[in-house]
């Protein structure tokens, strides 16, 4: 027995060494990871600098994993190559910092799946045994689709929100442009009375491009890539249409706002008729448990005691 413990000592002691080297480690490293500088320019300005201390600042999963981060980004560049571009998109009409390129986004993703594959891996195993290890890598693995999965959810719902308020927000202008001002005093006038929401956000980009030197339709057809929406993209023909073909724009938004009035209406309608199909099922089943809660005590006395209803 004195010998078990002579030997149990040491191998305690060495094991309590190494947990505390690794907690001292690693909150040596979250201090290092959040007080470090933001990354110094070169003589010339690069953007990829300003883009990455602009991450930084934002996110903190970012600051602390960056390097890992990296790694992934260059392995999602390479298997992903193809979705990508539609990744971007999605990040650009979620709302989300336009400092994302999509291989990092899709990294932090799959950077918290794997945060919390230790959580799984401890869980399953306890409760399955070494069978719990393969079910722990798929729940990592769903993690990690979830999250893109996420993305995409929040993308289509801010998409809802911006046709929601869309159709005021084009009878601001034409209120605005009607009463004499230009369209981007109105456009400026608008983005200012609607400022926080997303519609706001999306034309004050167009305000900003045009700004920096883009041509309106080019200005408005980045909204239209950014969204991708058919509706969207039907008003924003329109007002290129208009640029080229000198209509002015009052009457154009005007008719927009109508058509997406009438378009809303459309959807609540279709709505509406879809919830009469949907509750048929629901239905159906609450009626059949009314029937057995009603004549289930009858056949269970006729079936045990031969009586007759």
């Amino acid at each position: 027995m004195i010998v078990l413990l002579a030997e149990i000592e040491p191998l305690a002691a060495a094991s309590a060494f190494v947990v505390a080297a690794s907690v001292a480690m690693t909150a040596w490293w979250i201090f290092a990871a959040l007080t470090t500088e933001d990354m110094e320019q070169d003589n010339e300005w690069r953007y990829d600098v300003s883009r990455i201390n602009a991450l930084r600042r934002l996110d903190p999963i970012y600051r602390l994993f960056q390097p890992l981060i990296h790694v992934f980004a260059k392995l999602n560049r390479a298997a992903f190559s193809n979705s990508l571009p539609e990744t971007y998109r999605e990040i650009q009409a979620a709302g989300l910092p336009r400092f994302w390129l999509p291989e990092e986004y899709l990294a932090r993703c799959q950077l918290i799946a794997l945060l919390m594959a230790p959580a799984y891996l401890f869980a399953c195993t306890n409760y399955m045994g070494m069978a719990g290890t393969v079910t722990a890598f798929m729940l990592t693995g769903i993690t990690a689709w979830m999250l893109r999965r996420r993305l995409s959810k929040q993308a289509q719902h801010r998409l809802v929100v911006i046709k929601r308020r869309l159709p005021f927000f084009l009878d601001l202008l034409t209120l605005l442009m009607e009463a004499g001002a230009s369209f981007l005093d109105s456009l400026k006038q608008a983005v200012h009375e609607f400022e926080g929401h997303p519609v706001s956000v999306e034309f004050g980009r167009v305000l900003t491009d045009m700004n920096m030197g883009k041509a309106r339709t080019e200005a408005f057809d980045n909204v239209r890539k950014r969204l991708n929406d058919d509706e969207i993209s039907g008003i924003v023909g329109s007002i290129i249409q208009s640029e080229e073909l000198g209509t002015p724009l009052s009457h154009i938004f005007r008719t927009q706002a109508d058509l997406l009035r009438v378009k809303r209406s459309q959807r609540a309608e279709t709505l509406a008729g879809e919830a009469s199909v949907n509750m048929l099922l629901p239905g159906v089943l609450v009626m059949a448990a009314a029937v057995l809660i009603i004549l289930g005590p009858f056949a269970l006395n006729y079936l045990m005691f031969g009586v007759d209803f």
